[in-house]
């Protein structure tokens, strides 16, 4: 009997022992959605050196494991660290230093900001961004009369919204050497009376940035972490950066090395001789917060400039067919020449000329490579016999707030028919198995919640349209959430290392002030991020 009972105290003095495993950060009380291959639930996860160490439930983490640093979440709902799959991150930061276009609803208003601008610094270059005539009552492309009247003595230079083109003033277009006799394959001088018009699409308005001040080192460094700011406020963790420099590349990894810049960036190296002989000699070049693995090129233009390459001409102006920047025998060797280095090839293509051309460069250059993950991006207009090009291995990497900011306009340029192919993220999901989501900015905004709300509920900030934007093609929640972290890490090559809350993986996540999967529709743009850790490290 004695032994007995001390066996039976042996035991219940087990059961009330302290928790035998040490982490730095427990995390308990919340409503977790890990993305995991079920996407399970949990309530509580444990972080040790800026991994994931257990995930479960209150009871069982508490029991488990201790730590000098237990976050009650309040019942809050947590989701993985979230990525953008697509954006320009150095861009959104610089262009923190223009003046700010967006939302303008007419021309006269872009003069008045342009002009209460140049009284307020004087500088001897003045450059804007944002402005979309299809947000006009006339709309139109400007000209540039009054810009000149306005600015007859500066470089004046603003950028349309998606990026694809410029309206630049006479003293801009001289400095540029651009006259009515200027060609430039792969866009357009566009001309009235034999005179340019000031509007300049695609591959001419790189002659205007090569006259254009460059950033210095100091400028560029305050914009990358004005950039991050933002983003670490909206949920980002990680970014997808479409299109960068060698320098900007370099510049980025030592800031990240320094401990000066916190968020993960996807590079994509923009496509450009040196940086491709630089990049695709050395290749993949990875650390724990760098990822450079990947070519960004471009197919053809915007929807919204008529620059998107499409087999038929555009609804609205007969003759018109857009412009291939990248013609279809380039691409078809530069994909075999990128495949050849094991690089990933991420190409922009808007119009179902481009982006048919896109499929089969990469169709051909992928025969016999299994695990390619090569990119579409944005697949926005794609033909419908075009669609199961898609695959495994060619991935669409889609912008769920294009669709809904183009809605309004999109069936005039296109016509009814092709809108059957036009922003079809479920017809591209079944496809191909996933969809990387991304938002573009900042030719979009930066939130990520946008980007939820704009693919499940395909309405604008006011419910329109009632039932949503050819909703046939909508992504349900998980399909969403999914699109934003797992699948999106997936297309990075980083499945194994982030993308869902499990235990090994890095932690990376986001608390959120609203439940993304329960609440209705209306009030998902509402929700806001109060956390966002990175390996395990509050940063927001």
């Amino acid at each position: 009997m004695n032994r007995f009972l001390t066996l039976l105290c042996l035991a219940l003095l087990a059961g009330c022992q302290p928790p035998t495993g040490e982490a730095d950060l427990i995390v308990f009380n919340a409503r977790v959605y890990t993305v995991d291959s079920s996407f399970s639930k949990a309530e509580a996860f444990a972080v040790r050196n800026g991994e994931f160490l257990a995930v479960g439930s209150n009871d069982s983490i508490r029991a488990a494991y201790a730590a000098p640093w237990m976050l009650d979440a309040g019942g809050k709902t947590i989701v993985p660290g979230l990525i953008d799959a697509h954006c320009h991150f150095l861009g959104l930061g610089l262009d923190q230093e223009l003046v700010n276009l967006v939302g303008t609803t007419s021309f006269e208003a872009i003069l008045d900001s342009l002009s209460a601008a140049y009284q307020a610094t004087r500088p001897d270059y003045l450059m804007g961004t944002g402005w979309d005539q299809n947000d006009w009552e006339v709309k139109e492309f400007p000209d540039k009369k009054a810009l000149d009247s306005l600015f007859p003595d500066i470089p004046v230079a603003l950028v349309r919204v998606d990026g694809h083109a410029l309206l630049v003033n006479q003293r801009t277009l001289d400095l540029a050497g651009i006259t009515g006799e200027t060609r430039v394959p792969g866009g357009e001088v566009v001309l009235e009376n034999g005179e340019p018009t000031g509007i300049l699409v695609d591959t001419p308005m790189d002659l205007v940035y090569r006259q254009w001040p460059v950033p210095d080192k100091q400028a560029l460094i305050r914009a990358l972490q004005r950039a991050e700011a933002l983003c670490l406020e909206n949920g980002l963790t990680t970014v997808n950066d479409a299109g960068l420099g060698r320098g900007e590349i370099e510049l980025i990894d030592s800031l990240q090395q320094a401990g000066e810049l916190s968020i993960r960036v996807y590079a994509m190296v923009s496509n450009t001789p040196e940086n491709l002989d630089y990049f695709l000699e050395r290749g993949i070049y990875k650390t724990p917060k760098l990822n450079v693995r990947s070519v960004k090129v471009y197919a053809d233009g915007a929807l919204g400039s008529r620059g998107a390459a499409l087999k038929a001409p555009y609804s609205d102006q007969p003759g018109h067919y857009g412009a291939m920047i990248t013609p279809a025998e380039d691409l078809e060797a530069l994909a075999r020449r990128i495949a050849a280095a094991g690089y990933q090839m991420n190409t922009h293509a808007i119009g179902d000329s481009a982006n048919v051309a896109v499929l089969r460069a990469y169709t051909r250059a992928l025969e016999g490579i299994d695990d390619s993950r090569w990119k579409v991006e944005h697949a926005q207009i794609v033909d419908t016999e075009d669609i199961g090009l898609f695959s495994p291995k060619i991935l669409p990497s889609v912008q769920p707030t294009h669709a809904t900011s183009d809605m309004y306009w999109a069936e005039d340029r296109l016509g009814p028919e092709r809108m059957e192919g036009a922003y079809a993220f479920q017809k591209l999901l079944e496809a191909s198995g996933l969809v990387a989501l991304g938002t573009d900015f900042p030719v979009e905004k930066v939130n990520p919640m946008d980007t939820f709300y704009a693919a499940v509920a395909r309405m604008d900030a006011e419910g329109y349209p009632e039932g949503g934007f050819q909703m046939n093609d909508a992504l349900t929640r998980e399909q969403a959430l999914k699109g934003m972290t797992r699948w999106a890490a997936y297309s990075n090559f980083t499945e194994g290392e982030k993308g869902s809350i499990e235990a090994g993986k890095r932690a990376d996540f986001v608390i959120l002030g609203g439940d993304l999967m329960e609440l209705p529709p209306r009030q998902l743009r509402d929700i806001r991020v109060t956390d966002t850790f990175i390996d395990g490290v509050k940063v927001y």
